[in-house]
């Protein structure tokens, strides 16, 4: 049987596209490529077409065992959803429930659905459980909480099983260095001071330094994307084994500041940059930090890389040796 990986092209799906074929999985990836990058997908099938195409789906399912589904596509720009809310509900929402509409059809009952600490907008405590107030400040979380009340439906109505990893900052890149982190643009913060200490940047933008943190800049946790792919397999292996429906947080338990990150960077590359101040983003918390305690102990998931300064390396790596990305 295969695992379909929707959106397998793109940052973290191509990493668990890499992390399946690892493991001896056959994998089908469906990306349209807008976002995503053919050169990341390292094996398995590739599918290249829009998800919301009943005809290309029904296309894909028909010509492969696929017995589960791992869904990635999404867009997750937060600030360009502020200003684009109908995109991402276009893009989020009915792509996903086009998807579910194939499953549906074809019989297909296990999805892993990538979600996102951005669904408890503000939140009153941390770290975050999973119980915490869910109260999204963005379309972007908003898009995200939307489906996983979807999916509840979904298991109600038709006995489709899903498990909604919400993971916090993603970071780094495969130990190879094959495959990385690159969008355009970017919006990811390492990524961005790493652009910086190569130059390609004229200086990092920290946006707020007046926030209740004990060095005024939002404090994020950060997980490598090898640990967030590795998480997607084992919430997929839960639900096989006979796992109920269920989200789980995701990220290392500690919390870096937008400062902290950029010297870690600067000690790291060894490289120094401009730092630039400017007023707070509408839509950013002050601190987001995981409580991941739930995963641990349902699907036996340990992070195995949650060094900041090895997770920083790692995408200095992949930067360094790929300083166009995938257009080289």
């Amino acid at each position: 049987m295969a695992v379909m990986v929707a959106g397998g092209a793109g940052y973290i799906g191509s990493h668990t596209v890499a992390e399946l074929l690892d493991r001896g999985q056959d994998v089908v990836v469906v990306d349209s490529l807008v976002k995503g990058h053919k050169q990341a997908v390292l094996g398995g099938k590739l599918y290249i077409g829009d998800i919301r195409d009943a005809a290309f789906m029904d296309s894909v399912f028909e010509s492969n065992p696929i017995d589960s589904v791992i869904h990635f596509a999404a867009d997750i720009e937060v600030g360009l959803s502020m200003k684009d809310p109908l995109a991402f509900y276009r893009n989020n929402v009915y792509t996903v429930m086009c998807m579910l509409e194939s499953m549906k059809k074809h019989g297909v009952k296990n999805i892993v659905f990538s979600s996102t600490a951005a669904v408890y907008g503000y939140p009153k405590s941390v770290p975050i459980t999973e119980d915490s107030e869910k109260n999204p400040v963005n379309p972007y979380g908003e898009t995200k909480l939307t489906v996983e009340k979807m999916l509840r439906w979904c298991d109600k109505a038709y006995g489709i099983k899903w498990a909604a990893p919400r993971y916090f900052n993603a970071a780094g890149a495969h130990e190879s260095a094959r495959i990385g982190e690159d969008h355009n643009p970017e919006s990811h913060l390492i990524p961005i001071v790493i652009q910086a200490a190569m130059g390609k940047r004229e200086s990092v933008m920290v946006f707020g330094q007046d926030y209740d943190t004990p060095d005024g800049t939002c404090i994020r946790d950060y997980i490598h994307v090898t640990d967030l792919a590795d998480a997607h397999i084992l919430a997929l292996e839960y639900l096989k084994s006979g796992g109920q429906s269920a989200s789980f947080n995701l990220g290392s338990g500690s919390g870096y500041s937008v400062t902290e990150i950029i010297e870690k960077v600067k000690e790291v590359t060894g490289k120094s940059f401009r730092v630039d101040i400017a007023p707070r983003r509408e839509g950013d918390p002050a601190r987001l930090v995981a409580d991941s305690r739930l995963a641990k102990e349902m699907l036996g998931w340990h992070p195995k890389n949650d060094d900041i300064g090895k997770i920083i390396e790692s995408a200095w790596k992949w930067h360094t040796t790929h300083p166009d990305g995938f257009n080289e």
